[in-house]
């Protein structure tokens, strides 16, 4: 995908190459050799009809013509450098400087950025600083010089001080000879979706993990991939339903490239719809990267208010549709670029790649992590080896954050692009985060269900998680970060609720939680236990945690309305049978209150306490103690 701004630079590169013949042609050359100047005017011809690899050969042919041929040497290394054969373009500049020192101040410059690239520091710096030391240079041209020389300081820093980094190739069954990169895994590490690029042809592709190895890789799905259009840049969310991707020159895009959305159901993936403005315009958009909670949309493009070059921006899902995108502002973007974001499941931690902050060549890949009010702080490089003087894009990590994956074309693999992981160093690890997966299923039929799944912070009464009738066999998944409290609903028309608690205060290891669901059908005699209604101990005042829960009663009451229900209070055995009984009754009140305050109708609510009667586990364990202190509605008659 060749963009506006590499099209603008090639041309820009062409007049660059051209510049020294033009300037020549007014002055005499340094060789009076008639073939060698022939050879060097045809070279500038093919420069400019892009047909560099002719030009490179005339060039040559100019040098063998007379070696000492100033000019041919200098545009010989502005060929090589921009077809990216660094080492010949060092080698060229080094014997123009050494033939006439003062013939072009750019080549200084020029030889600085190659050595760059070469990681040869210590010499660009030089280079650079001889180039500095020119009078009338172009403010810009000082400027770029200033940062490159920044980065030959950090560069050399860095690797005196080298991060862990041992990269495995993913193997056979996802690499080939073409290229492989951009790859996205599942919270649970189960699937794996990447692009395959063969010939200009870019498309999905995807791979099971199956016994700790993965299974050969296949087309995902004709609904997505076509063979006219390329598919590329995707992002995929934590459970694996949603696939925010870029398309380019599609007959329903409203630019050159723009984010498209497909859903996954129980058979293929859906046909893919354009997200539309304010996200995408008649411009460039692409490199989609979503949140864990599917709200939050980080992308690239090229529009105006930007930095300059390609920005990250974000937009926001609202009830009135995507948010007006904002720029992620001047701690993350540059007057370069950057690209290639990826949000951590944490929704605290953002890596991404960029030429713009110091690094070593190229583009390095860095993190940002959110600051405590809310604001993304300076990036971090993250080190070397993960960074060399080559180009590193696309970083990707495992849910839990010990996992990275990447593409590389430097770590001599199956060939071109392959697709590798390594294991995160800990200092640039996100937050720790955690799943859960399970499966919902009729309690009688044992067939699977698809029910309305919500995830609730209980601090915060923010919801943020939903799956609503998937289509997917009663799955689900979704990412907890560490440090919280959650609670878990699970609803469907004619079924009771259904609650969990998870509490990962104290977690540190991320330990995913698995389980299985079985929802009851409305039967009266039927229990359901309100896992999320918390008091504090030995008192029967409702904590505000107890909210999101409380509401998910009154909804169910409310589209039940035949519905006549026993609000049930228990305690574990500890203390004497009396008080427990009074303390599971006044617990049970309270949800009784609460329910009649929110106008549903006493008539159809009781409310009684067991006390420590009818444990559902033993008393003999902190758990199990903690299982029966609990509140349960019972269902009186429907």
């Amino acid at each position: 995908m060749v963009s506006y701004k590499q099209i603008v630079m090639r041309y820009l590169l062409i007049l660059l190459l051209c510049l020294p013949f033009s300037v020549s042609a007014q002055q005499p050359y340094s060789t009076s050799n008639k073939e060698a100047i022939k050879f060097y005017a045809l070279a500038n011809q093919s420069i400019n009809y892009q047909q560099y690899e002719q030009a490179a050969t005339q060039l040559n042919q100019a040098i063998a013509a007379d070696d000492q041929f100033v000019e041919a040497h200098n545009q010989l290394g502005n060929v090589y450098r921009y077809t990216h054969h660094y080492a010949e373009a060092a080698a060229q500049f080094g014997k123009a400087i050494s033939l006439n020192p003062n013939y072009n101040r750019a080549m200084y410059l020029n030889l600085g950025d190659v050595d760059i690239m070469l990681g040869k520091y210590a010499e660009a710096k030089t280079a650079l600083t001889q180039y500095l030391s020119f009078n009338e240079i172009l403010p810009k041209d000082r400027a770029t010089a200033q940062k490159l020389i920044i980065d030959c300081d950090f560069s050399i820093n860095t690797m005196q001080h080298p991060v862990d980094f041992k990269p495995e190739n993913l193997g056979n069954s996802i690499n080939t000879n073409a290229d492989e990169y951009l790859p996205n895994v599942t919270a649970d590490e189960s699937t794996l979706i990447f692009t395959r690029k063969i010939g200009n042809n870019e498309d999905f592709y995807q791979s099971k993990r199956l016994k700790n190895q993965w299974t050969p890789a296949t087309g995902l799905s004709n609904k997505i991939n076509t063979p006219e259009y390329n598919e590329g840049a995707q992002s995929l969310t934590q459970d694996g339903q949603y696939l925010f991707f870029t398309g380019c020159n599609r007959p329903d895009g409203l630019g050159r490239c723009d984010i498209f959305l497909s859903h996954k159901n129980s058979i293929d993936w859906d046909k893919p719809f354009n997200l539309g403005l304010p996200v995408n315009t008649p411009g460039w958009e692409s490199q989609p990267s979503i949140s864990a909670d599917g709200k939050t949309l980080y992308f690239v493009s090229l529009r105006k208010g930007g930095y300059g070059g390609y920005d990250i921006w974000k937009s926001t899902f609202t009830n009135k549709g995507w948010s007006e995108p904002e720029n992620l502002g001047p701690n993350i973007n540059t007057p370069y670029d950057e690209q290639s974001p990826f949000i951590h499941p944490d929704d605290q931690t953002l890596y991404f790649s960029s030429n713009g902050w110091p690094g070593l060549g190229s583009k390095d890949l860095f993190l940002s992590r959110k600051g405590p009010d809310g604001k993304w702080q300076k990036p971090e490089n993250l080190g070397y080896p993960i960074n060399s003087s080559g180009d590193e894009n696309g970083l990707t990590l495992t849910a839990n954050g010990s996992y990275a994956f990447f593409s590389s074309n430097q770590l001599k693999g199956a060939g071109g692009y392959d697709i590798y992981t390594f294991e995160m160093p800990e200092k640039i690890r996100p937050n720790v985060v955690t799943y859960v997966k399970g499966s919902v299923k009729d309690a009688k039929s044992k067939q699977p269900l698809d029910a309305d799944v919500q995830i609730i912070d209980l601090k915060t009464n923010q919801l943020i998680f939903q799956n609503v009738n998937a289509l997917n066999q009663g799955q689900f998944l979704a990412t907890l970060s560490i440090g919280k409290d959650y609670g878990l609903n699970i609803s469907r028309p004619g079924y009771l609720l259904y609650s969990e608690n998870f509490s990962l205060i104290n977690q540190k290891t991320g330990k995913p939680f698995l389980i299985e669901v079985s929802l009851q059908e409305i039967e009266a005699g039927k229990k359901s236990v309100l896992r999320n209604i918390f008091f504090d101990t030995n008192q029967f005042v409702l904590k505000p945690e107890s909210k999101s829960e409380l509401e998910k009663l009154i909804i169910f009451l409310n589209v039940n309305p035949k519905v006549y229900i026993e609000i049930s209070g228990f305690t574990d055995n500890v203390g004497d049978a009396k008080s427990n009984q009074s303390l599971s009754e006044n617990r049970a009140k309270a949800v009784y209150d609460y329910l009649v305050a929110n106008k549903i109708a006493a008539a159809r609510l009781t409310y009684k306490g067991y006390g420590a009667m009818q444990p559902v586990a033993p008393n003999t364990t902190d758990e199990g103690r903690s299982r029966n202190r609990r509140t349960e509605f019972k269902i009186v008659s429907n």
